[in-house]
């Protein structure tokens, strides 16, 4: 029998690992002094470089639609303690130093979370729509991401109107998995999010017109079916090219799909790996 980690002995060993990893979060934080982005406007910066928009509530397996109600509830807490934030040069956006912990006294209500590769539930579930919205414009931008962890290894819903490739979520849990990213240009950007009654829409603006543009695409993707179930394979790439020469500047895969699928197979095209 594989031998348990502390924290999943009981309730009490799971929470005292949690409060562990935020007091390790928070004492790193202050001994690396990052300047992180505090300052926020309502006036847009002049460029949009990138703008996307998803749908709150999805259809997600059998996951009940309550939770997808609560998470349009939560949505519409957090959204605007980003909206207008400025990025400037040297600067990092960390998403939990904006929001704050999702607590059930402000507002927040009992989500869809991801856990041990899982769905599970608890409040304040459905952020990850949210950095998975900022993730997305960030790609397509010069800025470096610092910090993003993925769902790695499962593929937990089958897709629904999927609009961006798979494999480029974001996985957060307060405060230690955080999604960050640090501007190293010399131009201030923004992040300008909201909440319509269906869509979570965000634009990435910029005081001036970058020079480069960003392709995200994927390829050999495919469903495998191997020894101890089917597996969505695929390759991400993100390119960069000048926008006033066409030159391709670099093409780079950023992602290697292998995730197990966790939902009905049936009705897709399945590769068998052993042929």
């Amino acid at each position: 029998m594989k031998r348990k980690l502390f924290c999943e002995i009981s309730p009490l060993t799971y929470w005292l690992s949690v409060q562990k990893n935020i007091i390790n979060r928070n004492l790193k934080d202050f001994l690396e002094k990052h300047k992180f982005s505090k300052r926020k406007s309502n006036e847009k910066l002049s460029f949009l470089i990138f703008e996307h928009k998803s749908i709150i509530r999805r259809v997600l397996g059998n996951v009940n639609m309550k939770f997808q109600e609560n998470k349009a509830k939560n949505l519409s807490l957090a959204v605007p303690k980003i909206d207008g934030i400025i990025i400037y040069p040297g600067e990092v956006f960390s998403l939990w130093k904006l929001v704050g912990k999702c607590k059930a006294s402000m507002g927040y209500k009992e989500g869809v979370t991801i856990s041990n590769s899982k769905v599970s539930k608890g409040i304040g579930g459905g952020m990850c729509q949210l950095s998975n919205l900022i993730h997305w414009m960030i790609l397509h931008s010069p800025l470096e991401i610092v910090e993003h962890h993925h769902h790695d290894g499962f593929d937990l819903f089958p897709d629904y109107n999927r609009k961006v490739p798979f494999g480029t979520g974001t996985s957060i849990t307060y405060n230690y998995l955080d999604y960050r990213f640090k501007n190293t240009t010399d131009s201030a950007y923004q992040l300008c999010i909201y909440v319509t009654e269906n869509e979570l829409c965000g634009q990435l603006r910029c005081e001036k017109m970058p020079e480069f543009e960003y392709e995200i695409r994927t390829e050999n993707e495919c469903f495998v079916k191997e020894n101890d179930g089917v597996y969505r394979l695929g390759d991400v790439y993100r390119k960069c090219t000048n926008k006033k020469t066409g030159e391709v500047l670099w093409d780079r895969r950023i992602r290697q799909n292998h995730a197990k699928v966790m939902y009905d197979t049936n009705g897709l095209i399945i590769t068998d790996k052993s042929n």
